[in-house]
């Protein structure tokens, strides 16, 4: 699959960072649009000159199926977020636009941050999962030998690109 259109949202305010380096490393072909919660959105605009789309428009472009989207990835995903889109919940655009992801069976990566996960968290994980959502978390390996945390969120982005395979050398592959 090629990616033509890619969303990417954050939901929660901790590690929207990682969420903006996903943004910003993607390849200049692929058409970008990007969502940020409440939280996200206070903590961001404080720190970057962004147009993003308003997460309490539901009808903006990425909303519809008909825009014609390719993937979607929620980094970081709040468990309030990965909650709604398990239970058909679209009350605002992030959850829209995954709703839309899945009734089109496009790719869509959810990529939960808090730790431990719960049991409800883990049951919703799962039936995602049994939908065709990947469910990737932040998480390291020690392969690819990462000394610095550019170089940790660099292996979790490129892992990430890989799930859509977008080509990267964002980090050090299995030898």
């Amino acid at each position: 699959m090629n990616i033509k259109k890619i969303v990417v949202a954050t939901s929660g305010a901790s590690g929207v960072k990682l969420g903006m380096k996903t943004l910003k490393l993607l390849p200049s072909s692929i058409e970008k649009h990007f969502i940020m919660s409440k939280n996200s959105k206070t903590v961001l605009l404080k720190e970057q000159n962004l147009e993003i789309h308003d997460n309490e428009n539901i009808s903006a472009s990425v909303a519809s199926g008909s825009f014609g989207v390719d993937a979607m990835i929620i980094a970081p995903c709040s468990m309030n977020t990965l909650a709604k889109i398990a239970c058909g919940i679209s009350d605002n655009l992030i959850t829209r636009c995954a709703a839309v992801m899945l009734k089109e069976q496009k790719k869509l990566i959810l990529a939960p941050r808090e730790m431990p996960f719960s049991a409800i968290a883990l049951e919703n994980m799962h039936k995602l999962s049994t939908l065709g959502v990947i469910i990737a978390p932040p998480v390291m390996a020690y392969y690819s030998e990462q000394q610095t945390l550019n170089e940790m969120e660099n292996f979790i982005i490129g892992k990430w690109f890989d799930l859509l395979n977008i080509e990267n050398n964002l980090y050090k592959r299995w030898q």
